[in-house]
């Protein structure tokens, strides 16, 4: 009964909102330190591996994020 707690339902919600305001901008600037655009390359040149590179970026950021919110 502990995480129908309303501290710990904001604290997680406000962490949530942190992960991903951080998870944006981690992309933003992969987006722009990567020469192109990952937008063309994956969605008109139909590029699998940037695709499946951007998927692991995002995967191991988000796991870092939640790995220091959570402790």
């Amino acid at each position: 009964m502990e995480y129908l707690n309303p501290k710990a339902l904001s604290a997680s919600i406000v962490y949530s909102l942190l992960g991903i305001v951080i998870l944006v901008i981690s992309f933003y600037l992969f987006n722009k330190l990567t020469p192109g655009t990952l937008r063309k390359e994956i969605l008109e040149d139909h590029n699998n591996a940037l695709a499946i590179l951007v998927a692991a970026f995002m995967l191991s950021i988000a796991i870092i994020i939640s790995a220091a919110i959570h402790g």
